[in-house]
């Protein structure tokens, strides 16, 4: 195995990020002497950082607002990158791959909670997390998807996704009538609180909801919700982080390493006793 065996979760802001426990934590697991750290990094600053880095570094994890620099900066994509155009995942070597599993983290997240498959869902926000939850959905299953936005508009990206998956992609506003869905996908800003008048028909409106943000939670979203079950977006916290961490070890990210439920359990320990 090569000897690179640095690696860190870049982004602003960054000092918040559970990502440092919790590849440590698999890293421990699996017997790896590899050093997982955090640094505070713009989008101005990512291509001095990036090209400042040595042979002793074998990847990094993204976070915003550094997910669409680096899809750019990446000299090769895997299918979901593209896709969304967004990279969360850079393995780095001869090549720059880029990777994004988000995607994947946000399937996982539905499938341990017991959700195998919609038909429709609903998602709030248009940027690079709602891209990544529209391929998501359509992994899952759904054929129709609700984009809502502070301005439709900035659906676009998401209506050329829709597209290419040949899954029908609404835009509508915030305040538009709210009909029943298979999953609600919130992914708005941590700390966003809607107006009561937007967030009561969404609330009641069935379903699932996934909630991208898990800091501070619940959020008021998740805790009026009144239909199934209530996904917290620690779960895609968790289950990018796995996959991450399969391709820092093996290049891919679809295939599950040996023993993982047990790396789960140890990545979930490590952050809950944090």
């Amino acid at each position: 195995m090569s000897t690179r065996s640095r690696l860190a979760v870049w982004g602003a802001p960054i000092g918040h990020s559970r990502s440092p426990a919790l590849h440590g934590a698999a890293y421990a697991q699996l017997g790896l002497d590899w050093q997982y750290g955090r640094q505070r990094v713009d989008v101005a600053g990512f291509p001095a950082a990036l090209n400042a880095l040595d042979d002793s570094w074998r990847g990094l994890s993204l976070t915003m607002p550094l997910k669409e620099i680096a899809h750019d900066t990446a000299t090769e994509l895997d299918g979901r990158a593209r896709l969304t155009g967004a990279v969360n995942t850079l393995l780095l070597g001869e090549r720059l791959r880029g990777f994004n599993t988000d995607v994947g983290g946000i399937v996982d997240a539905f499938r341990n909670a017991g959700v195998s498959g919609i038909r429709s869902a609903r998602i709030l926000g248009a940027g690079a997390t709602a891209a990544s939850a529209l391929v998501a959905a359509h992994d899952l299953g759904a054929q129709r998807v609700e984009v809502r936005a502070r301005r439709p508009e900035a659906a676009a990206r998401l209506l050329r996704i829709g597209d290419a998956l040949d899954v029908a992609v609404d835009a509508v506003p915030f305040d538009a009538a709210a009909g029943s869905v298979d999953a609600t996908v919130a992914t708005l800003p941590s700390g966003t609180v809607l107006d009561a008048a937007l967030a009561a028909p969404l609330s009641s409106s069935g379903g699932v909801l996934f909630e991208a943000a898990y800091a501070p939670w619940p959020s008021a979203l998740a805790a009026g919700w009144s239909g199934e079950s209530v996904i917290s977006g620690f779960e895609m916290l968790l289950y990018q982080a796995v996959r991450q961490i399969r391709i820092f070890l093996t290049g891919e990210q679809d295939a599950a390493l040996p023993d993982e439920h047990v790396i789960v359990a140890v990545m979930r320990s490590a952050v809950v006793e944090d």
